[in-house]
């Protein structure tokens, strides 16, 4: 875990929920795999320092398919194919800013070292079995890291997407005073047309952080495209 949130958090590693929940993952990894990699589980938290957040993209559960989660919210690494839900989410960039060019990968390392926290609710999932550790302990843990950033003085935006994602916000209490809660359908292709494409997330986010923080505030959301990175 990376050291900023490893220190804020500290406090949640000895409670009977984490202690139980550590256990319950070590009993599965005896019989089944489990994704993502053990030493990706807290991959976010390295990549995106607690102090660096900028913006928070709250996912339900890691991809349980070979070669997908890695343990950020929406992303996989090549030469696994994008996902349905991310290719809404390049759609909906391309559409706020219309001259992102959509890379072949689903690589979102670039965007979380930027300052965009991609954080599922659950943390783990057995192969080819999706929710199966919700309700583990994971969801109480996560809204700990939720709650980290909610208590900060810098305000973020929070994205929700979907129904799991606006209750998880509602839950923690977020100060929407000093926070820019932005909710909308999820990007699933089940889903996406019900009011994800068209939220103007990516540029209300920027619109937001620049009026807040200032230029360097925004997030570059067109570091990802092909034209840049020739993927």
């Amino acid at each position: 875990m990376g050291p900023t949130w490893f220190k804020a958090l500290s406090n949640e590693f000895d409670k009977p929920y984490f202690v139980k929940l550590k256990k319950f993952i070590s009993t599965e990894r005896q019989s089944h795999t489990i994704y993502p990699s053990i030493d990706n589980i807290y991959s976010w938290s390295r990549l995106t320092a607690l102090d660096n957040v900028k913006v928070v993209i709250l996912g339900q559960d890691p991809y349980h398919d070979v070669g997908q989660a890695h343990g950020l919210s929406f992303s996989v690494l090549p030469p696994t194919k994008v996902p349905g839900s991310l290719k809404n989410i390049y759609k909906q960039i391309k559409t706020d800013y219309p001259s992102f060019d959509p890379p072949s990968t689903g690589d979102l390392t670039p965007l979380a070292e930027a300052g965009v926290l991609w954080l599922n609710a659950s943390l783990t999932v057995r192969a080819h079995a999706a929710a199966s550790h919700s309700g583990k302990g994971w969801e109480e843990f996560t809204k700990q890291v939720l709650r980290c950033v909610e208590r900060r003085d810098r305000g973020v935006v929070f994205m929700a997407w979907g129904l799991p994602a606006q209750k998880t916000i509602d839950r923690i209490g977020v100060d929407e005073k000093r926070h820019l809660v932005l909710r909308s359908a999820h990007p699933s292709p089940l889903s996406a047309y019900r009011g994800f494409l068209g939220n103007s997330h990516f540029r209300l986010a920027n619109e937001w952080l620049r009026e807040n923080h200032g230029q360097e505030g925004v997030i570059d959301w067109e570091i990802l495209s092909s034209t840049r990175n020739n993927v």
